[in-house]
């Protein structure tokens, strides 16, 4: 399991393995333990939520706050991650379903429409930017961005958009949460593209400027997937987030 050195010991590539599966284990173990204690609390049912910052920032709290309160036996376990992570855990078996933003590849998952946004881009106020009409993403890349992280559905359309155009887009900082966007835009390090209901109480509270973006890829569906084997208590919170007649109004929630 390991090699003995001057300095000490290093994990062998056995021991990496052990290690990595080890805790594994330990997580399952602990997952395990918490279901055990909720049994005894009435919780019957423990689903797995994976979603992306989009649909946690503006539409799933109050959804999810409606369905703890109609089924109160079911837990959902909710897990933020870009929509990329989303699709892949969902189809690796790590997660129940999935929210995230249409772009990743969702083949052989059972997906339906859940809600749309609206992106628009945030600045400084006194950008030179700044504007009420709508303006193009390539009249943008003068400009140094903030975005997400890798795997997000925003920064993969931001990339694409960029190498259509022929010019190069400059990202100087990648962030995981709308909050750390907007900090840095505060602080004049770039310009960066938030959905507008998340982005209006960031822009007030850090008095920025915005303007909507004219670009049809702006304009954007988000999804709800499970997997073809799912059980009669995954689709149905799937049936449940995905009915427009549950209010699903734009959350004031803060990205972590």
């Amino acid at each position: 399991m390991f090699e003995r050195h001057s300095r000490g010991l290093n994990p062998t590539s056995a021991g990496k393995a052990f290690v990595k599966h080890g805790l594994v284990l330990l997580q399952n173990m602990e997952k395990l333990m918490e279901e055990l204690a909720d049994l005894s609390k009435g919780v019957v049912r423990h689903i797995r939520l994976t979603s992306s910052t989009a649909a946690i920032n503006q539409f799933l709290p109050p959804l999810l706050a409606q369905y703890a309160e109609a089924y109160p036996k079911i837990q959902v376990d909710l897990d933020e991650q870009v929509s990329d992570l989303v699709v892949s855990n969902l189809r690796d078996g790590r997660s129940d379903l999935g929210a995230y933003v249409e772009g990743p590849d969702d083949e052989r998952l059972e997906t339906r429409n859940f809600r749309q946004d609206q992106l628009v881009l945030i600045m400084p106020v006194g950008h030179r930017l700044t504007g009420r009409s709508a303006i193009g993403f390539v009249d943008t890349l003068d400009e140094p961005w903030i975005s997400l992280n890798a795997g997000a559905a925003l920064l993969l359309k931001q990339q694409q958009a960029a190498f259509a155009s022929g010019r190069p887009f400059k990202l100087r900082m990648q962030v995981r949460s709308f909050d750390a966007v907007g900090h840095l835009v505060a602080s004049g390090l770039g310009i960066a593209a938030l959905p507008k209901a998340a982005a209006l109480p960031i822009i007030k509270a850090m008095q920025l400027s915005w303007r909507p973006l004219s670009d049809e890829w702006a304009h954007r569906q988000l999804k709800i997937a499970i997997r073809t084997d799912a059980d009669a208590a995954v689709r149905a919170i799937r049936d449940f987030l995905c009915d427009p007649s549950h209010i699903a109004k734009a959350s004031l929630t803060k990205g972590k």
